[in-house]
């Protein structure tokens, strides 16, 4: 069962009209019969005249605005399926058409729409109501347009119902891609999508960022607008001001809207470029409202008017600065031309359209071109009537072929035959003589994997119904004082780029630039912008990049950070710049001071080895331990001063390995050398006998140095093995990379260091013990000095290393090194070398033994005393001890006598075993 809707889409308006509409066949402005029927809608006028009163009956009114583009848009699609059918692509199927005038207006369009949904062979043109419509025929298999996407949208909506394909040559909302709302909508360019992202990316590439945006009230507008605005935001292009114009010129508000419009134009001076997403009706209007304002600007045309000869040749159009649009990439249309050049050969009967045109041609005729274009675009079909017959017939060859915009006629035609090809398709296997051999269904999928050679190239429906081509940026040139439209560039949907095909074009392009369309002043490379509380992204102030930042480009959002902590950059900066490397060099002057008191030292080391070795059997040198622990501490020196090589120059794993550990072996080496001879000083001449009988337990030289040392080749062996120093960059300094040694552990550094003052405190305590020995000989008291001199060395070493930083800090510690060695070195075998070379005659046996002799009388009398005293027993003996010994002689000879109070007269002679020659023959031999 079904539901009939009678369609009679058309109301008396009056029986003497040419142009009303008496029914339903009256509607159609052009039609041919054929085995199938093709379904056209086109705005051939731009706006549909309404009554001053509001409507009280539903009546279709007369249109005005003839618009000679779309009419054109008419003619290749009549021309196309002429072609198609005088040719052998069908085989005998011929193609017919209904073409209907949508007057711009979703109403009249969802009229014609119901007249292609109405039953095939119906006498009422009725429209049945079914539950499904597989079966059903209607009275057209497809249809071509609408011109704008507004109405697409609209009619799409209803042929889906039947799903009967759809394809337009101009309907570019990006909406319709949605095939869940539009599933049997087609078209031959692509979306808006591919056009705003060309608009935007010629208005970034051209440096531009501050824009103002009108549009049409409109769903194409609107969508549009959306679109662009997306795109904008991607490119970091603001839009300074958006203005909506009514979608229709009957609006009692649109000249209101347009003044307003070109007010805030004018009012924003910072913005240079507007972008028009508006129909070629509404340009109009907007322009002639700027050239009387005197505004000047650079104007992004959308694909409905960039190529529209009736705007480019409005008069002063120049004023208006430069506009530069994106047309729809376009093909061989020379046959087109052709039949252009026949048209008034045609009849008219069947084409209301043509037979319009050529009245328009009469009333208009005596006009100049521009006057001749508005005069047929302001008639209205009402003005027609009046005049009908009154004027004689009058045909312009060149008219129409000035108004072709290519790029339209081309798409138009595409269409007629990808709808052709589709019904190739189809017919290949049934006989399509018989209009009910197909549904519009089944064309639909056939459609969908249509393909067809144009400029030898495949094109093709998308997933989305789109055909994916080329845009033609289009440049609006005067030339011999014409404005021209010609073609600057290609944009590739695709990829996404602009292609010249010559460096005139390119230039074209480059002078663009010039223009400045920002809100605010570039930032250059060195600063970034800093967004003001502006809601816009674009204006902001421009900052300097700070330290350790750079930035190579203009307008960047932030600083890039030097990626690497060997590069830095000052504030402002454009780049990085490597940092210097620092380290204590050879050429440096400080590290050449201390490498020549290193040498000196090395000298010093081996000029005493010389002295000792020339004075070898000599008393002094035998008194210093001999000719062995002599080279032994001399090597030791030697090796410390050798370690502050290591020191110096660019620092490498051997040498942080090695500085430390050679240092610290060698001078525990000295210090345990020393510290025997302390204890061998301090056995040799100790009265104390439990002093002497620990210090004969202590004293064993070689296993005590070997003992001593290995602790310190153990210590320096676990840290190299544990914790070993590395060669690290210290990045404290913001311009300079100091390379420098880490220690690997400072516990490490620490424990090595406080076993060397362990050993050297020891050997401290022995020699200050021994301080008072005899005068000429007495090591020990050189030997305390020099551990005063290393213990306050090291002591103001630590904080000033501490708290040291750069590359003079291994120079701290080289100083702290050959001050504490030259300290040693000095104290230890200077005054020996002084005696040596300078009091040769206290250098001999006997004078040695004078005065050890005369030391170790001393000490025997105050042996003597003490065991008087002790044999006394009086706590409270306070005895006057007198001592006759005049010269050294009477001492050996025993010429010297004692006396204590209370006790009997001691003579030297009588002391034991002649105590002093005793005491003193032991010294010499334990020296």
């Amino acid at each position: 069962m079904a539901f009939v809707i009678f369609l009679v889409p058309c109301f008396v308006v009056g029986t003497d009209m040419a142009f009303s509409c008496q029914n339903a066949d009256d509607f159609v402005g052009a039609s041919s019969p054929g085995d199938i029927i093709i379904g056209g809608l086109f705005a051939v006028h731009s706006e549909m005249l309404h009554p001053d009163e509001e409507p009280i009956k539903p009546v279709i009114q007369n249109c005005a605005g003839f618009e000679i583009q779309v009419f054109l848009q008419t003619l290749a699609m009549i021309h196309a399926i002429e072609t198609i059918n005088n040719s052998t692509l069908l085989s005998g199927v011929t193609l017919g058409y209904e073409i209907y005038d949508t007057c711009a207006e979703v109403t009249k369009a969802m009229a014609s729409a119901l007249r292609f949904l109405s039953k095939f062979n119906s006498s009422e043109n009725a429209v049945e109501f079914k539950c499904n419509y597989s079966d059903y025929i209607p009275r057209v298999k497809a249809v071509t347009g609408a011109s704008y996407s507004e109405v697409s949208m609209a009619v799409s909506r209803l042929l889906a119902l039947q799903l009967i394909p759809q394809v337009s040559p101009a309907s570019s909302a990006e909406i319709l891609s949605d095939k869940i709302r539009f599933p049997s909508f087609f078209r031959t360019i692509p979306s808006d999508f591919h056009q705003t992202r060309a608009m935007t990316h010629l208005i970034h590439e051209s440096g531009w960022n501050w824009i103002g945006v009108i549009a049409t009230d409109d769903d194409n507008g609107r969508f549009a607008l959306e679109s662009f605005g997306v795109q904008a935001m991607v490119n970091n292009v603001c839009i300074a001001f958006k203005e909506m114009l009514p979608a229709y010129l009957s609006d009692s508000t649109f000249h209101t809207k347009v003044d307003q419009a070109i007010e805030k134009i004018v009012k924003e001076t910072g913005v240079n470029v507007i972008v028009v997403f508006m129909r070629q009706f509404h340009v109009l209007k907007l322009f002639k409202k700027a050239i009387e304002r005197n505004v000047n600007k650079i104007w992004i045309a959308s694909d409905n008017w960039s190529a529209a000869v009736k705007i480019s040749t409005i008069p002063n159009i120049r004023q208006l600065g430069t506009v530069v649009g994106f047309g729809f990439k376009s093909g061989d249309i020379s046959s087109f031309q052709e039949f252009l050049r026949n048209l008034h050969e045609k009849p008219t009967e069947n084409n209301k359209f043509l037979r319009e045109y050529i009245m328009l041609l009469s009333v208009c005729a005596h006009l100049e071109y521009h006057d001749f274009q508005t005069c047929i675009a302001n008639q209205s079909q009402d003005d027609l009537l009046e005049n009908d017959g009154s004027k004689p017939q009058f045909w312009r060859d060149d008219f129409l072929n000035a108004n072709v915009e290519p790029g339209f006629i081309h798409r138009t035609m595409l269409a007629v035959y990808a709808i052709a090809h589709a019904i190739k398709r189809q017919c290949k296997d049934r006989d399509c003589k018989d209009p009910s051999a197909f549904t519009p269904w089944e064309l639909l999928e056939n459609l969908k994997k249509v393909t067809i050679i144009d400029a030898d190239k495949e094109v093709k429906f998308d997933s989305n119904g789109d055909m994916s081509t080329s845009y033609d940026v289009l440049l609006w040139k005067e030339i011999d004082g014409h404005m021209e439209i010609t073609t600057m560039a290609e944009y590739d949907a695709e990829k996404g780029g602009f292609i010249f095909e010559d460096e005139e074009k390119k230039k074209d392009f480059l002078a663009l630039k010039k223009v400045q369309s920002t809100c605010s002043q570039h930032c250059r490379p060195g600063q970034v912008k800093k967004v003001t509380e502006s809601p816009h992204t674009c204006c902001y102030e421009c900052v300097y990049c700070p330290e350790n930042h750079y930035s190579n480009q203009t307008d960047m959002d932030y600083c890039h950070r030097c990626n690497n902590k060997t590069y830095w950059a000052p504030t402002n900066s454009t780049t990085c710049y490597r940092k210097t490397i620092y380290f204590l060099a050879w050429t440096d002057w400080f590290a050449i001071f201390l490498l020549f008191l290193s040498a000196f030292g090395i000298v010093l080391v081996l000029s005493i080895c010389v002295i000792f070795t020339k004075n070898l059997d000599t008393p002094v040198v035998k008194a210093s331990g001999g000719l062995t622990v002599c080279y032994i501490i001399l090597f030791s020196h030697f090796l410390i001063f050798l370690s502050t090589v290591f020191f110096i120059d660019v620092p490498t794993e051997f040498k942080c390995k090695t500085r430390q550990a050679l240092f610290g072996i060698s001078f525990t080496l000295c210090i345990s050398c020393i510290l025997i001879k302390s204890l061998k000083i301090l056995l040799a001449f100790s009265f104390d006998p439990k002093l002497q009988t620990f210090l004969k337990c202590m004293y064993k030289p070689i296993p005590t140095v070997v003992t001593c040392t290995g602790i310190q080749v153990i210590i320096c062996t676990s840290w190299l093995i544990f914790r070993t120093p590395f060669v690290s960059q210290n990045f404290s300094i913001p311009r300079a990379i100091i390379l420098e040694c880490n220690e690997g552990s400072i516990i490490a550094f620490g424990i090595m260091l406080g076993y060397i003052s362990a050993l050297a405190f020891i050997c401290f305590i022995f020699a200050f013990k021994g301080r008072k020995l005899p005068e000429n000989y007495n090591e020990a008291k050189f030997i305390t000095f020099g551990m005063l001199i290393y213990f306050i060395a090291w002591i103001v070493f630590i904080p000033v290393y501490a708290t040291t930083f750069g590359k003079y800090l291994p120079a701290v510690e080289i100083i702290v090194v050959l001050i504490s060695n030259y300290g040693i070195l000095c104290c230890t075998f200077l005054p020996k070398c002084y005696i040596i070379i300078y009091k040769q005659e206290t250098n001999t046996k006997s004078a040695f033994l004078k005065m050890v002799y005369t030391y170790s009388s001393k000490s025997a009398g105050s042996v003597a005393v003490s065991r008087i005293s002790l044999d006394s027993k009086s706590s409270s003996l306070q005895a006057t001890i007198t001592d006759s010994c005049k010269t050294e002689n009477d001492s050996v000879n025993g010429n010297c006598h004692f006396q204590v109070p209370g006790q009997p007269l001691i003579k030297g002679k009588d002391l034991p075993e002649n105590a002093a020659r005793t005491m003193a023959r032991k010294r010499v031999s334990s020296i």
